[in-house]
């Protein structure tokens, strides 16, 4: 705000007078005035270098005037006519001067004040009464200052500013004032300039004209405001002062540009005559060509002109202005030429003239030019055409002509309108097309062009951000002092992902050409544009790593800087070593700051190390997944890689570690690595994106892999079932991009492997039998995930869809089409060996019987079990079909020997979870008494006297196990199988073993028994014991030796249970029976080899 009350006294005042009657009294004395006020500091600009004290600069001003007045008298400042000026304006102007050059810190603000001091003096109501003096006294910021120089006219104003050829300090304090006041001094202005019109006057008239042209406001400036709420007050102010609004709102006061221009117009029209040099014609005509063009022809919001276009502009003007010695601006910096040059090449509107302005221009142009043509094309043609104003004539007309070409073409006209600006249009051509060898001749200097972009950036003038893209992109520029200089100075304005690039991409582009760049300079350089991407936030680094995977592909920086990256491995190195030491979320912002230098100036290298250490490092997959998947930009796919269809992520795993695993935890924390970067753990603060997607982990991780013989096929079914259930829940249908009905056909392909395991080699079975239960579940979770989508498939695709997949079936065994029983339920029949209608009452609607090779009579019930071991659902609907006569004793014989063949047939090509089915089916037969096993005495000394009939199926079932595999172990059987196979059903039955010994145990504790009733099962449960020890026994001496080793495990488990509820039974008699027992498992056990095995067993027997 303004503090301008300077307290001056009576005898201050008197001394004041005193001095200024002294006939001679140089400006430069009224400094030594400056001890006797006692004023405040003036606040009406903060500056860096302080608050600016009023005393000096004002007392020169106030002796400016003094002295003015002096040599008027007897006249008074307020009666001076333009032709006193010459005479008596000189104190005002030196005044000024002095001022300014005082004030060198400041020699434009102080500038600005003075006059602002001087227009509040012509401004301020006349007269002044008392009371008006008091008030004003305490409330008007420009009262005391006011007081301190004589009353004056608008003539002594007019003329400091055109004697300080201040035209844009002019205009700038005429747009701050409120509209009626604003149109009010302009016509002052016009009204002095048209009273004896001299050639500066001419001049000044056109630089005003200019100036208000290229005026753009600023609604920032403090000291303008103050200005501008003093202009309110005196408006508001005739007999009374007022006092000021709590807050000025400038913006629907502010004067519009339109009026003023034509008043400019008019003004124009009236000192024509007095426009008689080339020069100053020359400026007329392109200043009203300007105006028409920016005010009348462009659109309401004209498309700003491209940056390199900007700067050439601003290029050949300041070209001119240093080849022009007679122009203002000749001598001055580069950084002032181009802050005016700007302020000249940008000009804008936003509003436009009215129409009948517009056409009086056109009318008034193509006057003028028919008026001055031949003599200014004299001129422009000859070698005194070579300065500024011819320059800019030229420019204007040709800015004008295009754009008054589209005008024509493109806005509703009158006839008489058209034929106006066609014949406008049609002399302007005339004119450039006799003059066309100014603008020719006007190139600019190319080494300029780049220091004007440099002084942009170093000043932060207007669209120095622009400048900066250029500065970064041109390769010539690069690595001179002064650009090395600028970048230096200037690194902030660098921090920009885009600018980055473009700095890397010049870089290398100059160090790769035959430029001699020194070294160091080329490593300053470099490390200053890291630096700059060091700055950047994360989502802005991904963008300058995806530029440099683009521009550069995975080898980064690297391949054309690496010769200038001094200890890359070493600090990728160091890097890791640290990460692997402290691995934790805490650490996850510095770790993944450290990445991003690394990874761009060798993303390959570094991916990779990170994808080994998360497979290698025992726990550091999920934190340096989270690491990876802060960079998105890593979901890359090189068009020139190794191969294009794969992302730049999926490359590196696959050549760094997949198919490399050396152990089972390795493949483990590769999957989980996998369900990491496919849905990354957020951690707090850290943006973090998938880098692979599920879709894309089957395709490159599962369907090449999904093949019996195929090594991985294991690891890549988990890495199949984790990304179905963990995108189980994505809203968008992901499947669909993978193919699914090939998907479930591959998955078919590789159950039917399975019905003929045993017959191929070792090296082709990499997946065990287990892994088939693996493989059933994830093609049954397939199946409901894509019949829970069968919606988003045309129904025509679905229907085409379904039959292809159910054609390729036919290839394959009959059971894997009985698997998608649900998946084509409603469109195709489930297809069965015709031998199984023979058991079973199929319906024909939904049953149809094939000719299947190995089917013919009597394998109906062994299509009967294939069908129960598919699933629990299917063995209850089999079973519920099954056509077998309980009252007829023959035939339920019958059936349990096909059961027992078939059971036999089935069992060594059964997953556990198969034969799980099949264990169950067996008891329901047995309680169904669909199915006999009689009991046989060869493991019995003596008949007991006990209630077996709580154990009955589970002792069938033993002995049903043990003739299984007496059976499986006959001449005829036993080169079914491999050791592998041997292996395999010896599991199974350990398995159902230990299912029995588990049932037994829960019969003998839950039963009616247990809970204190006189009878209990104890004796029983010792004779099961016994029992299933031999049966496991027999079984161990039938079997190589190599594969009992389940078996005699179990053994001992069996004895170790019958040891531990034997003790709970001490009675005489029971002692008795336990060495009867002993005696008769030892004997047992003899037969058992090898004689490490025999020798525990009998121990074992010994302890009881």
């Amino acid at each position: 705000m303004f503090c301008l009350k300077l307290q001056i006294t009576k005898s201050e005042q008197c001394s004041l007078q005193t001095c200024s009657d002294s006939p001679a009294f140089p400006v430069s004395n009224w400094k030594l005035l400056s001890s006797q006020f006692q004023a405040r500091e003036l606040g009406i600009l903060s500056h860096s270098s302080g608050p600016l004290n009023i005393c000096e600069e004002m007392t020169i001003l106030h002796g400016g005037f003094l002295l003015a007045e002096q040599l008027f008298r007897p006249k008074a400042l307020a009666e001076l006519t333009k032709s006193d000026w010459e005479h008596v304006g000189r104190p005002i102007v030196e005044a000024l001067r002095e001022i300014s050059s005082t004030a060198c810190s400041q020699p434009f603000a102080w500038k600005k004040k003075a006059l602002i001091i001087i227009w509040a003096k012509v401004l301020q109501p006349y007269p002044v009464t008392p009371s008006d003096t008091e008030t004003r006294w305490q409330e008007d910021v420009f009262f005391s200052v006011g007081n301190m120089i004589p009353t004056i006219n608008h003539t002594v104003l007019f003329e400091l500013l055109k004697s300080l050829e201040a035209s844009g300090l002019f205009i700038q304090l005429l747009m701050a004032l409120p509209t009626t006041i604003c149109r009010a001094e302009l016509e002052h202005f016009l009204e002095h300039m048209m009273i004896d019109t001299s050639s500066k006057d001419v001049a000044f008239f056109l630089d005003v004209w200019w100036e208000m042209m290229k005026h753009k406001g600023n609604q920032q400036d403090p000291l303008l405001s103050q200005f501008r709420t003093m202009a309110h007050k005196y408006l508001s102010s005739t007999d009374e002062f007022s006092h000021p609004p709590k807050r000025f709102k400038s913006d629907p006061d502010v004067c519009p540009t339109m009026p003023l221009l034509a008043m400019l117009l008019t003004g124009l029209k009236q000192i024509q005559n007095r426009i008689l040099c080339p020069g100053m014609k020359c400026c007329a005509l392109a200043n009203l060509a300007d105006m028409l063009t920016v005010f009348a022809l462009m659109e309401d919001d004209p498309q700003e002109v491209s940056a390199t276009v900007y700067l050439d502009k601003l290029a050949t003007v300041i070209s001119v202005w240093n080849s022009d010695t007679q122009n203002p601006y000749h001598q001055q910096a580069l950084a002032e030429k181009v802050k005016e040059a700007e302020r000249d090449v940008s000009l804008s509107s936003l509003a436009k003239l009215p129409s009948e302005t517009i056409f009086v221009g056109f009318e008034f142009l193509r006057s003028l030019l028919r008026e001055w043509g031949e003599e200014l094309q004299t001129m422009l043609n000859s070698s005194q055409g070579t300065n500024y104003d011819s320059y800019r004539l030229c420019d204007s007309l040709t800015s004008f002509s295009q754009n008054l070409k589209l005008y024509l073409n493109t806005t509703g006209l009158s006839k008489e309108e058209r034929q106006v600006v066609s014949e406008l249009a049609e002399c302007v051509e005339d004119f450039l097309r006799k003059t066309n060898r100014v603008l020719k001749n006007k190139g600019f200097e190319q080494d300029i062009t780049a220091s004007i972009a440099m002084a942009i950036i170093e000043q932060k003038m207007d669209r120095h951000m622009e400048m900066c893209y250029i500065f970064a992109s041109e390769k010539q520029w690069a690595f001179s002092d002064e650009w090395l200089a600028c970048l230096v100075n200037n690194q902030a304005l660098f921090r920009e992902p885009d600018l980055v690039l473009k700095l890397l991409e010049t870089v290398i582009e100059v160090s790769t050409t035959d430029r001699a760049i020194p070294e160091p300079q080329l490593k300053q350089v470099i490390n200053l544009i890291l630096e700059c991407y060091a700055d950047l936030s994360l989502p802005d680094k991904n963008k300058v790593l995806s530029g440099v995977l683009l521009s550069w592909g995975r080898k980064g920086l690297s391949e054309k800087l690496l010769a200038y990256l001094e200890g890359f491995q070493e600090d990728l190195n160091t890097t890791f070593n640290q990460l692997a030491q402290s691995a934790s979320e805490q650490g996850l912002a510095k770790a993944v700051a450290s990445v991003a230098r690394l990874v761009i100036l060798h993303p390959e290298m570094t991916v990779k190390k990170m994808c080994s250490m998360a497979v290698v490092n025992l726990g550091t997959h999920k934190f340096l997944a989270q690491i990876l998947t802060a960079f998105p930009a890593l979901r890359f796919t090189e068009e020139q890689g190794p191969d294009p269809s794969i992302t730049f992520m999926v490359s590196c795993l696959k050549e760094t570690v997949w198919t490399k695993f050396s152990t089972p935890k390795e493949e483990k924390q590769f999957l989980e690595l996998l369900g990491y970067l496919v849905r990354p753990v957020k951690p707090q603060g850290i943006p973090v994106a998938a880098l692979l997607e599920p879709d894309e982990v089957l395709k490159e991780f599962v369907l090449p892999f999904l093949m019996l013989d195929v090594e991985e096929v294991d690891l890549s079914l988990k890495i199949f079932i984790q990304t179905l259930e963990a995108n189980a829940c994505l809203e968008e249908y992901w499947l669909q991009t993978c193919s699914p009905f090939p998907l479930i056909f591959s998955l078919c392909q590789l159950l039917d492997c399975f019905s003929k395991y045993w017959q191929l080699p070792k090296e082709k079975r990499c997946l065990s039998l287990d892994g088939k239960d693996l493989v059933i579940h994830i093609l049954e979770l397939l199946c409901e995930t894509v019949l829970a989508n069968a919606k988003t498939f045309s129904p025509d695709t679905w229907i085409k869809s379904l039959s292809w997949l159910h054609r390729k079936l036919e290839q394959l065994d009959w059971t894997v089409g009985l698997r998608l029983k649900n998946f084509f339920e409603g469109h195709f029949k489930c297809e069965v060996p015709a031998t199984l209608f023979e058991i079973c009452k199929l319906s024909e609607d939904e049953w149809t019987s094939q000719a299947h090779p190995g089917y013919g009579p009597g394998t109906g019930l062994l299509a009967w079990m294939e069908c129960c071991y598919i699933s629990s659902s299917i063995s209850e609907r089999m079973l519920s079909l099954l056509v077998v006569d309980v009252g007829n004793p023959e035939e339920v014989r019958l059936f349990s020997k096909g059961f027992l063949v078939a059971l036999v047939q089935v069992m060594p090509w059964c997953s556990p979870q198969e034969w799980q089915y099949l264990y169950q089916l067996t008891r329901r037969l047995l309680e169904k008494q669909l199915l006999h096993v009689p009991y046989s005495l060869e493991y019995i000394q003596f008949v007991p006297l006990l209630n077996l009939k709580p154990f009955a199926q589970e002792l069938q079932l033993s002995v049903l196990f043990l003739r299984a595999f007496q059976f499986l172990c006959s001449q005829s059987c036993r080169n079914w199988l491999p050791m592998e196979g041997w292996s395999h059903v010896v599991k199974l039955l350990c398995g159902s073993l230990t299912n029995l010994l588990d049932s037994v145990r829960l019969i003998q504790s839950v039963g009616p028994w247990a809970q204190g009733q006189e009878q209990d099962l104890t004796q029983e449960t010792l004779f099961f014991y016994t029992q299933v020890f031999c049966h496991v026994l027999h079984i161990m001496a039938m079997l190589h030796q190599e594969v009992c080793e389940p078996l005699y495990v179990l053994a001992l488990e069996i004895l170790t249970c019958y040891e531990t509820l034997s003790k709970t039974n001490p009675s005489v008699s029971s002692l008795l029976q336990k060495v009867n027992e002993q005696r008769f498992l030892k004997s047992i056990a003899e037969n058992i080899s090898p004689e490490e095995w025999r020798q525990t067993l009998l121990q074992k027997i010994s302890n009881f």
